[in-house]
C-alpha cells in the first residue's frame, strides 16, 4: 500500500485505482461511511507471495479509514483443508505486519446457508440436478450458443426439498446430484446458467465434523457470507469479474423485498501477482511438496511466504516489492529481478556485516609475527551507525576465498596475485609474494607479506590500492554449512510452459514439471569459515556476507552446527548470466 500523504496533491497521487473507489464511495455516502474488508484464504495450502499482495491490499485500504480487515477461512471444501493450513496462515498474515479484527470461518454460516438454499428451492430459484457433471458442462453451451435446460429443472419443488434433505443426510453418493440454482441458460455470461450452488462431499469437515455431507459452491458461499459480516469492500482478483453480477444477484436474493439502504458487499477486482521463474499455483506447490522436489512448504526456494522468511526475505522488503508493482486492472508478469531488488534495497540498511569465506584457501602473512592476534574493530552496519561494532581478530594464518587469487593474472586483476598490493579488510595492506601447490596442482596456500603502517585508521592507511578482500582469522571463525539457493525454474514462465509440455505429451504435471525444474536451485557448500561474532545467531538474523551477499541464519542451525541460507547476492548477476 502507497503510505498516505497529509497533502491533498501528493494524498491523489499515491491512491491506487482501488483507493480511489473506496474514497468515492466514502464520498457519496455509502454504507453509512465505514470500511470493512475481509481476507478469505483457503485453507489449503501455505499463503504465497501472490496472497501478500492481496493481503496487503485489504488490511492496508481498512487501516487507511479507519476500517477493520477480518480474517475469513473460506472452508467448504473439506477433502483439502486442515488445521495446519489455518495456522500457518495466521502466521504468515502476522509476520506481514497485520493484525485481523475478527477471525471468521465460512464453515460459521453453513446453517444460514442452508436456510438460504432451502428458501431458494421453495421460491422456485433452485433444484436438483441428477445429471453428471459432464453432462451439465455440455449443456452450458458457449459464449455465443445457448445453453440447454436440464430435464430436472422444472421438478417439483416437494420433490427438491427432499432431495437436497438426502444429499446431506448421507443417503446420496458424491456425485450422485447438485443443487443449481435456475438463472438463465441463454444469459451471455456463462455463470448465470444455472451454475451449481450446493455438491455432496462425504469427508469430514476440520471444524464441524460429519455433520454436513452437502457443502455450498465458493460463488454461493463468498458473496453470502461478506453480507452476513457488514463487509462494505470486497476485493477479488480480475479472473473474478465476471462473477461479480453472480456475486449481486445472490446478495439481491438473499434480501429480496428488503430495501438494503445502499448497505451492501461491493466487489472489486485488480490484477494478480504473475512473478518470472516462479509457479504459484497452491495445487502445483502440494504437488513439489508431496513429490519431494522440494523440502517442504518453506524450502527457500518455493515462493511461499514462509519460504521466502526462511530464505531471509524481511516483511518490509515484500512490501516494497508491492508497492513497486501496485495494483492495476489488467494482468502482467513482473520480473524476479524487481523482487530482488526490493530485498536488496531493504536489507542494505537492515542487515549486520560479518566477513564468510564460502571457497577457502589458506593465506600466510609470512611477516607477521607467529602467535600474534590483534583485535579490530568491524562496524555492524554503516547505514545505522547507533548499531555499533563488534571486534574481529586478525593474526599471521587467514582463510581467504580462493576466486580471490589468480597465480597468473591479467592487467585489470585487482586482487591476490604475485607482486600486487591489496589492502585486508579492516586490517593492513598486504603484498603477495606467491602460493604453494599440491601433488595435484592445486593451490592450497597463498603467501604475502604485510606493512605494518597500514593499519586501518593509521596515516599510511590512507595508501591507495585497488583492491580490499575479505578474510577470517583461522584460529578465530567457525565452520558453517552455507546454501546457496537460486530460482527453481529454468524458464521464465513455468505456468505456460507447463501448460504447453502437458498438451504436448499428455501428461502429468509432475513429468512435466521435472523437464522445466532447476537441478542447479541449490548448491550446499559444506565447510565455509565465518567469523565468530557468528556463533549462536538466532534463526531468520539478517546478515550481509561482505563483498558476497546478503544471508540469513536457516532454523537447521544448533551451537555446534551454524547452517546459512543465501537470501539474495549483492547485485543482480542471474540475468546476465542466463541470457
Amino acid at each position: 500500500m502507497a503510505e498516505m500523504k497529509s497533502e491533498e496533491t501528493s494524498e491523489k497521487k499515491s491512491l491506487n485505482f482501488i483507493e480511489q473507489i473506496v474514497e468515492n464511495d466514502l464520498k457519496e455516502g455509502k454504507n453509512g461511511g465505514k470500511v470493512q474488508t475481509r481476507f478469505p484464504p483457503e485453507p489449503n495450502g501455505y499463503l504465497h507471495i501472490g496472497h501478500a499482495k492481496a493481503i496487503c491490499l485489504d488490511f492496508g485500504i481498512a487501516a487507511a479509514h479507519g476500517g477493520v480487515c477480518n480474517l475469513r477461512f473460506d472452508d467448504t471444501n473439506p477433502t483439502k483443508e486442515d488445521v495446519e493450513y489455518v495456522e500457518a496462515i495466521k502466521e504468515d498474515i502476522q509476520w506481514l505486519g497485520y493484525q485481523w479484527g475478527n477471525e471468521y470461518y465460512a464453515s460459521d454460516y453453513f446453517q444460514q446457508l442452508w436456510d438460504f438454499a432451502i428458501r431458494l428451492i421453495k421460491e422456485g430459484k433452485a433444484y436438483i440436478d441428477e445429471q453428471s457433471s459432464e453432462q451439465i458442462a455440455a449443456q452450458k453451451g458457449t459464449p455465443t450458443q445457448p445453453g440447454v435446460e436440464s430435464p430436472y429443472r422444472n421438478r417439483p419443488i416437494e420433490e427438491n426439498l427432499e432431495l437436497f434433505q438426502k444429499m446431506n443426510s448421507g443417503e446420496i453418493e458424491e456425485g450422485a446430484m447438485v443443487l443449481r440454482a435456475k438463472i438463465d441458460m441463454a444469459n451471455p455470461n456463462m455463470h448465470f446458467r444455472d451454475p451449481i450452488i450446493y455438491r455432496v462431499v462425504k469427508h469430514p469437515h476440520h471444524r464441524t465434523g460429519t455433520t454436513w455431507k452437502a457443502y455450498p459452491m465458493y460463488d454461493f458461499a463468498h458473496g453470502e457470507s461478506d453480507f452476513f459480516e457488514g463487509v462494505t469492500h470486497s476485493l477479488c482478483t480480475l479472473e473474478f469479474v465476471v462473477h461479480r453480477p453472480l456475486y449481486d444477484l445472490f446478495i439481491d436474493w438473499l434480501k429480496e423485498g428488503k430495501d438494503l439502504n445502499d448497505n451492501r458487499p461491493r466487489q472489486y477486482e485488480f490484477n494478480k501477482l504473475n512473478l518470472s521463474y516462479t509457479l504459484m499455483s497452491k495445487r502445483n506447490l502440494l504437488t513439489l511438496v508431496k513429490e519431494g522436489l522440494v523440502n517442504g512448504w518453506d524450502d527457500p526456494r518455493m515462493p511461499t511466504l514462509c519460504g521466502f522468511r526462511r530464505r531471509g526475505y524481511s516483511p518490509e522488503s515484500i512490501h516494497k516489492f508491492i508497492d513497486k508493482i501496485g495494483y492495476t486492472t489488467y494482468d502482467a508478469l513482473n520480473e524476479f529481478a524487481l523482487l530482488e531488488s526490493a530485498v536488496r534495497e531493504d536489507l542494505n540498511s537492515r542487515a549486520t556485516r560479518i566477513s564468510a569465506v564460502l571457497n577457502p584457501v589458506k593465506l600466510v602473512i609470512t611477516n607477521y609475527p607467529e602467535g600474534q592476534v590483534e583485535e579490530l574493530e568491524a562496524i555492524n552496519n554503516p547505514e545505522k551507525p547507533e548499531e555499533g561494532s563488534h571486534i574481529i581478530e586478525f593474526s599471521r594464518e587467514l582463510w581467504m576465498e580462493r576466486e580471490d587469487f589468480m597465480e597468473d593474472a591479467p592487467k585489470k586483476y585487482f586482487r591476490m596475485t604475485p607482486g600486487q598490493e591489496v589492502r585486508l579488510k579492516n586490517a593492513y595492506i598486504v603484498k603477495c609474494t606467491g602460493c604453494k601447490k599440491n601433488e595435484a596442482g592445486e593451490i592450497v596456500e597463498v603467501y604475502c607479506e604485510y606493512d605494518p603502517d597500514t593499519k586501518s585508521g593509521m596515516p599510511e592507511a590512507n595508501r591507495k590500492v585497488k583492491g580490499t578482500l575479505h578474510w577470517v582469522s583461522c584460529n578465530h571463525c567457525i565452520e558453517a554449512e552455507v546454501r546457496l539457493y537460486d530460482r527453481l525454474w529454468k524458464v521464465e514462465n513455468p505456468r505456460d510452459e507447463l501448460a504447453a509440455i502437458r498438451e504436448e505429451k499428455n501428461c502429468d504435471a509432475l513429468t512435466a514439471m521435472k523437464e522445466i525444474i532447476n537441478p542447479d536451485s541449490l548448491h550446499i557448500l559444506p565447510c565455509c569459515y565465518i567469523e565468530k561474532y557468528a556463533a549462536g545467531m538466532q534463526p531468520l538474523t539478517y546478515l550481509q556476507f561482505q563483498r558476497i551477499g546478503y544471508f540469513n541464519v536457516d532454523r537447521d542451525s544448533t551451537p555446534e552446527k551454524m547452517v546459512f541460507n543465501r537470501t539474495v547476492g549483492l547485485k543482480d548477476n542471474w540475468g546476465k548470466i542466463n541470457k
